[in-house]
C-alpha cells in the first residue's frame, strides 16, 4: 500500500509528522514545484519524500490537505480515480448554495469520480494534529465518515498505524454530517479533542 499527501500547508505537514513518528513512507506534493518545500520535508523525516502532483497521485490511498476550493485542479490530474482511496481532510465555510445544498464531501466524492471517499482527520486543528497521538494509556481520537465500508476500515486500519483511535461515524450523510460545517457553521465533532483508553 502507497500513500501520499496533496498539500503541504499545516495541514499537510502535521499528517507527514504523523507518518514520520511511525517510520512509514508517504510522498507529499502540492500545486508548486516539489523542491520548495524538500527542506521543509527533509526537517519532517526521511520518509516524506517530496513530489510532483502527478507523480504522488500514484499512491494507492491519498489525503487531500489542500484548501477546499483548489481540490477541482487537484482532480483534473487524472481522468479516473478509480481504484484510489481519497482521504478528505478539508473543510470549507462555504454557504450551503455553494455547495449545491451537499455536505463538501460530496462534491468532493463527485469530482474525484471513480474514487472511494474517506472524511477523516478534517476536525483538529493543525496544531493539535501534528501532536503525538498517544497520550498516556489513550490515543487521539479522529472521526471516519463514508459510503465504503471497505475504504473506511482501510483508513482506521492507517489511522491505527499513525497512532490514533479511529472512531467510525457511518455513512458520510449521517454520522459523518458531524464532521462537516454546514450553513458556515462547524459541525458538532470539529475541534473536539477526544481520547480513547487503549485496551
Amino acid at each position: 500500500m502507497s500513500y501520499a499527501i496533496i498539500g503541504f500547508g499545516n495541514i499537510g505537514q502535521a499528517l507527514a509528522k504523523a507518518f514520520a513518528r511511525n517510520g512509514i513512507e508517504v510522498s507529499v506534493a502540492a500545486t508548486r514545484d516539489p523542491a520548495s518545500f524538500a527542506f521543509d520535508a527533509a526537517t519532517i523525516g526521511p520518509t516524506i519524500l517530496p513530489k510532483t502532483l502527478e507523480e504522488a497521485v500514484k499512491a494507492d490511498t491519498i489525503f487531500l490537505a489542500v484548501r477546499f476550493e483548489s481540490h477541482p485542479e487537484v482532480a483534473k490530474v487524472l481522468p479516473s480515480w478509480k481504484g484510489k482511496t481519497i482521504i478528505d481532510a478539508m473543510n470549507t465555510l462555504a454557504p450551503s448554495e455553494e455547495l449545491d445544498g451537499l455536505l463538501s464531501s460530496a462534491l468532493v466524492s463527485r469530482a474525484f469520480s471513480g474514487a472511494r471517499l474517506v472524511k477523516g482527520f478534517n476536525h483538529l486543528g493543525a496544531g493539535v494534529l501534528a501532536r503525538d497521538p498517544a497520550v498516556n494509556s489513550a490515543r487521539r481520537v479522529v472521526f471516519l465518515a463514508g459510503n465504503d465500508d471497505d475504504a473506511v476500515a482501510s483508513v482506521a486500519t492507517l489511522a491505527q498505524r499513525l497512532g490514533f483511535a479511529p472512531v467510525n461515524l457511518g455513512k458520510l450523510e449521517e454520522g459523518g454530517a458531524l464532521v462537516h460545517a454546514q450553513d458556515a457553521a462547524w459541525g458538532p465533532l470539529i475541534f473536539q479533542d477526544l481520547f480513547k483508553q487503549e485496551a
